[in-house]
């Protein structure tokens, strides 16, 4: 019998400088890049924790509440501060951004007597927020089990491939649950940590209300009480007091400002109106570093490569996208250091699993003949359209929405160029966000469609879900055996040498046969007043975790 306990599958000690060390795109090394690195660990010298204060960050704004029935990321982060889950990645400033160490968080420990077993053992004295109708009562096995059924069976769930190696989840004991697989799945406790659709939620509420969709119903056994949201202005919430953690969380309470110009969020930062960065992961857009840096150099900085790539998905069960000269030449249209340059970021392009996760994901240059299609080079996408029957190309709408910043709209309108240059003319499409989530990330469009995809916790994340037939994240529709097949099997690799020359092998004959078209991975740069202490970022839905490990010392 084999106990796991804070060890993850996929980092396997490696410090985070040799992983950006160890990491080369298109021959280019990402240690070459000017990353800003704070002089030293930026909570060693964090003091004790303070209790109180307010932390007032940006946030945004949900669709709505219940975990299994939308991919929204602005909404799981925002639930991030009221849930927990079996097991997490870890927070506080020890973590390397970029490494997702999975320790526990409800259950204090696990085990795996065999393949398909998975035994978890949860902690006791867990107390659901003192809210009705829960009422502060004890969180137990059949809490985790009513939650995961609750996870499998919704058809509206577009996460549930995510466990659908799971086939059934059985109560032990008062404290005691275990996962029985279908199959062997290696990545099962790596998948029970993200912070997207794995919180545990309470059956009375679910019985009560219907479903979650409601803020009253976001009654969970995290580190903070929802105590009022006003809808497109703010969610406010209180410390738990019961909250299992000792001592956590140090600050009264949150502010999660909706601050949709990011104008106004950056200036608002400037001026100490909020704690943190107004962008993703509480950074400054690339653009605006620079300057914020010569202004206000006593704000903390710190560079991390990022684990999502951007990518132009297209229905590959359609003409003419089931082509894949078509598909080649799409990307062999695209130029992604103009896009890069375009923009004034800093970034490099990337294969299918973004450069954030450097471990797992391949250098573009050895990626074998699929580099090839990642080189910019309109006459021969030119060629390859002609091949295809499309000498004078072709008509497409273009699907994208604004709800990721103008960084992402500046990037599609570069795409529109390089597309029309080789005879693909786009018609853009833009979509409000909560439509472009229910509709287009969902898979529900025609032609194309431009966005971030595939945030990387772990390679398998990326890979099955948005490839193998039947999961709703295979928002392209792809459908190739020779690929399942080697999707499935990595799945059941134990040795973690022998899985990642098959997640390699993955990549390189994803780039063959492009059926997304990724284009670049960047840097992020976190920021945050240097009275928020004991803190780092790393790049989860899970804000909340990271906010109940900080206290404020102004």
């Amino acid at each position: 019998m084999k106990t796991q306990r804070t060890r993850p599958q996929h980092i396997q000690g490696v410090h985070r400088r040799e992983l950006l060390k160890a990491g080369l795109t298109a021959g280019v090394a990402l240690s070459t890049w000017p990353l800003h690195h704070p002089p030293a660990l930026w909570g060693a010298e964090a003091g004790p924790p303070k209790r109180g204060g307010i932390l007032h960050v940006r946030g945004w704004e949900p669709v709505h509440f219940d975990p299994h029935l939308t991919l929204d990321f602005k909404m799981h982060c925002t639930l991030s501060f009221v849930y927990s889950r079996l097991v997490r990645h870890q927070v506080g400033p020890e973590v390397q951004a970029g490494t997702f160490m999975v320790e526990p968080d409800l259950a204090e420990r696990w085990e795996s007597p065999d393949d398909t077993t998975y035994i978890f053992h949860l902690r006791q004295g867990v107390r659901w927020q003192n809210k009705p109708p829960v009422n502060g009562r004890e969180l137990v096995a059949e809490d985790v089990k009513f939650t995961f059924d609750r996870f499998l069976s919704e058809q509206a769930n577009p996460n549930r491939y995510m466990l659908d190696a799971v086939d059934r989840v059985e109560v032990v004991d008062r404290y005691t649950v275990q996962f029985l697989l279908k199959e062997p799945y290696v990545w099962l406790v790596n998948a029970l940590a993200y912070p997207w659709s794995m919180w545990i939620i309470a059956r009375e509420v679910v019985e009560q209300y219907g479903d979650l969709k409601q803020p009253e119903t976001a009654i969970g056994t995290g580190p903070f009480l929802l105590e009022r949201y006003e809808p497109n202005v703010k969610t406010v919430f209180r410390r738990n007091p019961d909250y299992f953690r000792t001592g956590q969380p140090y600050v009264d309470g949150v502010e999660w400002l909706v601050i949709s110009d990011e104008s106004t969020g950056l200036a608002m930062y400037r001026t100490g109106q909020i704690d943190c960065g107004p962008d993703w992961i509480w950074s400054v857009r690339q653009q605006d570093v620079d300057a914020l840096k010569q202004s206000h150099p006593h704000l903390v900085y710190q560079d991390v490569l990022n684990n999502v790539t951007g990518v132009i998905y297209m229905r590959t069960d359609l003409p003419p996208f089931n082509d894949v000269r078509v598909r080649r030449a799409i990307s062999m249209a695209i130029d992604r250091q103009g896009i890069i340059d375009g923009l004034g970021t800093r970034g490099a392009p990337t294969p299918a699993v973004a450069r954030g996760l450097v471990e797992w994901s391949l250098p573009i240059d050895q990626l074998g003949t699929g580099a090839t299609y990642y080189q910019h080079n309109p006459q021969e996408a030119r060629r390859l359209l002609a091949e295809a029957g499309y000498p004078k190309g072709f008509q497409t709408p273009l699907h994208y929405t604004g709800g990721y910043g103008r960084d992402l709209i500046d990037a599609v309108q570069l795409a529109q160029q390089y597309l029309k240059d080789v005879g693909i003319e786009v018609a853009l499409q833009l979509q409000e966000y909560g439509a472009y989530v229910a509709t287009t990330f969902s898979g529900k469009f025609e032609g194309m469609g431009m966005g971030p995809f595939g945030i990387a916790w772990e390679p398998d994340l990326v890979l099955y879900g948005s490839h193998a037939p039947e999961q709703r994240r295979n928002i392209g529709h792809v459908n190739d055996p020779t690929l399942t097949a080697m999707l499935k099997e990595q799945r059941r690799t134990k040795d973690v040498e022998a899985r990642k020359q098959r997640i390699f092998a993955i990549q390189r004959y994803m780039a063959e046969q492009q059926y997304y078209v990724y284009t670049n991975s960047g840097i992020i740069t976190p920021t945050w007043q240097p009275y928020v202490k004991n803190y780092a970022p790393n790049l989860t839905f899970d804000y909340g975790g990271r906010a109940a490990a900080l206290w404020l010392d102004r």
